[in-house]
């Protein structure tokens, strides 16, 4: 789901035609020769969408393609995260300037698209050097991240046209049950706590949100690229793949949840360091969950009383991109054996979204 500045070797199976990216490449960018040699790294974050490192002659760019094996049909859409970042950047400038669109499947075997790259590092299962024990670094980071959205949700999609993106009306019902049919189309087997999750999120959707904004639908920690002299600088907002218009709490909820998630249990009950849904702001100075609310309420005047639902609603939905990525596993559509014990992560989420539930009082 994310990249950072490190670039490794291709995996086995996600290689890329370099020969013909090559011959697309030379034919579509400008300033390049026919000579102008290509080198392809991979970046090794991520669950979903492939991302790599292209070095083209002397300019480098980020390509996104779908994962290996069957997608459903709406998912992993390159043109569409294309196309969201030509109309989100000009507004949003964290969001990366799209470079080039192919959707002519005979490239590479997939449409794909290039970005510009932006240097920076991510904060993934660890604290990173530049951040360390300096508590107050971890302060400003959590605050700079919270009004890294708010800042999205002050777009006018109206004024700008972004509105066009999406429906704003009924996205959180729609997302509810549109969440719901891809757990039952990717089920391996029986999960009671899952279907209890459903029921009750259907039983209390929301009404409408007064002001509709960008929705990132993946807003995380994991997600932003700081800059690497100023760690609690905001360098970029990275994958716009779910991105759409309607209720902002959506991705306050998201964030909570990432926030503060402790990983799934290893076998001896404890939480499981290697986790990749354990986080690492669970730890001294990072802004807790009532600090994250407080300080958003205040930036943005939005009530959020009913916080809980949308944070359900999160663990719910990482719930069920864990099963389909399990389910691809499982089908032998990938053979990235990171994803082989993701049925535990997903009985995890499943109780912890039905614990938050039943103890909220909504």
């Amino acid at each position: 789901m994310t990249i950072g500045s490190d670039s490794t070797a291709v995996r086995a199976g996600e290689e890329l035609d370099l020969a013909g990216l090559g011959r697309y490449l030379r034919e579509h960018l400008t300033q390049q020769s026919a000579n102008t040699e290509i080198e392809i790294e991979q970046f090794p974050g991520g669950h979903s969408n492939l991302t790599y490192l292209i070095r083209f002659g002397e300019q480098e760019f980020v390509l996104r393609r779908p994962p290996v094996g069957p997608v459903a049909p709406t998912a992993h859409d390159m043109p569409r995260e294309y196309k969201l970042l030509s109309v989100i950047n000009p507004y949003f400038p964290l969001a990366p300037k799209p470079v080039l669109l192919c959707e002519d499947a005979s490239v590479v075997g997939v449409p794909f698209y290039l970005m510009e790259r932006r240097r920076g590092f991510i904060v993934r299962f660890k604290v990173p050097e530049p951040i360390g024990e300096n508590l107050q670094l971890r302060k400003q980071l959590s605050e700079s991240v919270v009004d890294t959205l708010v800042a999205l949700h002050a777009v006018d999609i109206r004024a700008t046209g972004i509105v066009d993106i999406g429906k704003p009306e009924g996205l959180v019902g729609r997302q509810v049950h549109g969440w719901a049919k891809r757990w039952h189309g990717s089920r391996t087997g029986e999960l009671a706590e899952m279907d209890q999750v459903i029921q009750w999120l259907v039983d209390r959707i929301p009404p409408e949100s007064a002001i509709a904004t960008i929705v990132h639908n993946d807003f995380k920690l994991d997600n932003i690229m700081l800059a690497e002299t100023e760690p609690a600088r905001v360098v970029a907002v990275l994958d716009w793949e779910m991105c759409t218009v309607g209720d902002p709490l959506i991705d306050v909820g998201l964030l909570l949840t990432y926030w503060t998630m402790r990983g799934a249990k290893g076998t001896n009950g404890d939480a499981d360091r290697n986790s990749s849904l354990r986080a690492v702001t669970n730890g001294p100075g990072w802004l807790t969950r009532e600090e994250i609310i407080e300080r958003y309420a205040a930036r943005t005047g939005r009530d959020l009383s009913r916080i809980i639902f949308y944070e359900t609603f999160a663990r719910f939905k990482v719930a069920v991109i864990i099963q389909q990525i399990y389910f691809r596993y499982v089908q032998g559509q990938t053979r990235d054996e990171r994803f082989c014990n993701f049925d535990r992560l997903v009985r995890e989420l499943a109780h912890g979204a039905l614990e938050l539930a039943e103890r909220s009082g909504i």
